[in-house]
């Protein structure tokens, strides 16, 4: 472990054998390669079934719902690795499997973690909405509750991430339409073969096709497919966002701290200008107060802190960090490659979506006035 680690939380002692155990196995079960005509999402999964199969999936999670029992520290230990190589990441159904650990039913958990953590079941996430995006608590797909119990869904989802590839999506929807927005929200596991679901991929510019739009008519879901109680599905939902939006859990600072050596090594080896030198400057003060932040909220999370809106803070700290390290690096890198198979222009171009993805900039903004700061007319 570096000096520069952020991970001092009073370790466990088995966190370094971990890291290099991990490194040992990755040397002999190295990242598969890509075939050129293979869809990215596929070989993720290939990679998720690589890296489930040598044990370094659902560390975290009880050994009983498919995981091994570890702590948070330990998983985020893995993702860290792999985010200094440059690799992808440990298969991003973390957020998911904690949202089930924390609010699905123990019939949920026995059935669905398994097969989420093994990739046995692929899943998607239905939160956003063409009205609803960012501003998630303006949802507007209804679940209406049926006298049998059962629920009728109706209404449509928007840049759902690759569902066409999926078997299931963690899908949110208003049970109470004259409720207040944020406690009349309840999630559902959604099987995506279910008579009125409707798949449609977007085809990006650059010819992606990772976003889908998702269709609901008439769908009918059964009592035991709903996770958690009618109301539970913005804190489930923050739940999920938290492991999204800590820079920990996605392997972001390793990333970061790689590119940040970078640009340091090189105010050393050559005359930059002051103004430059002032970029580099910034990004390093952006790079420790987003590790500060992380690991706050990691600490929070091993304290048993349930997830809140302070997440927007961490979203907000990470889009800007990235954005003025990729940036600043185009300028001191053009053309270079930053890491295994990432170009600066590449990554560049990629962190300009960061204040979009995951929710706008502004819309955190707001949240932060009305949640956390309590602003009057905010």
């Amino acid at each position: 472990m570096t000096d520069d680690t952020p991970l001092h939380f009073g370790d466990p002692a088995d966190l370094e054998a971990l890291r290099h155990d991990f490194r040992a196995w990755l040397a002999d079960h190295p990242l598969p390669e890509r075939a050129p005509d293979e869809p990215v999402p596929h070989f993720l999964h290939r990679w998720h079934r690589q890296l489930h199969s040598g044990g370094w999936v659902g560390l975290d999670v009880p050994e009983e719902y498919g995981g091994h029992g570890l702590t948070a520290l330990h998983q985020v230990a893995i993702s860290d690795e792999l985010g200094a190589l440059g690799a992808p990441g440990v298969p991003r159904v973390g957020y998911l499997a904690h949202a089930l650990l924390k609010f699905g039913s123990e019939a949920q958990r026995r059935t669905l973690l398994p097969r989420m953590l093994s990739g046995a079941d692929v899943w998607c996430q239905g939160f956003s909405e063409p009205g609803a995006g960012s501003d998630l608590a303006g949802l507007s797909t209804r679940a209406e509750r049926g006298p049998d119990g059962h629920y009728t869904v109706n209404g449509q989802k928007l840049w759902t991430s690759y569902a066409q590839y999926s078997d299931r999506c963690l899908l949110l929807a208003r049970t109470d339409p004259e409720g207040p927005r944020h406690t009349s929200i309840t999630a559902f596991a959604l099987p995506l073969d279910r008579p009125g679901v409707t798949v449609r991929p977007l085809r990006a510019a650059n010819g992606d096709d990772e976003f889908c739009e998702l269709f609901l008519d008439d769908v009918r879901l059964e009592p035991h497919e709903r996770v958690g109680a009618e109301g539970d599905g913005w804190p489930l939902a923050m739940t999920t966002v938290s492991y999204e939006r800590n820079a920990l859990d996605t392997g972001h600072l390793s990333k970061y701290r790689l590119l940040i050596g970078r640009l340091r090594a090189e105010t050393r080896e050559r005359a930059l200008p002051d103004g430059l030198l002032s970029e580099i400057g910034r990004c390093v003060v952006d790079y420790e107060v987003l590790v500060a932040h992380a690991r706050r909220r990691t600490a929070e999370r091993l304290a048993g802190r349930p997830a809140g809106p302070e997440s927007s803070v961490d979203k907000l700290l990470m889009t800007r960090a990235e954005q003025r390290l990729y940036d600043t690096a185009l300028k001191v890198f053009p053309g270079e490659v930053t890491g295994p198979g990432g170009e600066v222009f590449g990554d560049y171009l990629y962190s300009r979506a960061a204040s979009v993805y995951g929710g706008t900039s502004q819309i955190q903004r707001d949240i932060i006035a009305k949640r956390l700061l309590r602003l009057n007319g905010a």
